[in-house]
């Protein structure tokens, strides 16, 4: 699956992943930002995520932009065995796009044209 994080440049953007546990015992995973943007991306609730029997949850995953290329990552939740449970490892692909650019700042600035 690949979450798409669009905005404008040095703009952070938050997105959440939905997991659910269909199965009887909790799961416990954690999660791994990998990949050449990785840095980029963060997880501001932090990297364990617990999924309590037969309920869901959601990852917030946030990214802020510092270059104009897309940037590339790869969000990796590994399960933790739990009473012998481990549930399946799941990867979401990473994508970013910048589709505008915010002036910092606008300067105005009077001068000739051309001087003889």
């Amino acid at each position: 699956t690949t979450i798409e994080f669009t905005g404008a440049l040095h703009a952070s953007v938050v997105k959440q992943v939905h997991l659910k546990n269909p199965s009887s015992k909790t799961l416990i995973y954690n999660a791994i930002l990998v990949g050449r943007d990785a840095d980029d991306f963060s997880l501001p609730k932090g990297s364990t995520v617990t999924i309590a029997p037969k309920r869901q949850t959601n990852i917030i995953v946030e990214f802020t932009s510092r270059f104009l290329r897309p940037a590339e990552a790869v969000l990796l939740l590994i399960s933790k065995s739990v009473g012998g449970i481990d549930g399946a490892t799941l990867t979401f692909s990473l994508k970013s796009e910048v589709k505008h650019i915010e002036p910092a700042d606008i300067l105005k600035c009077k001068s000739p044209c051309y001087e003889l």
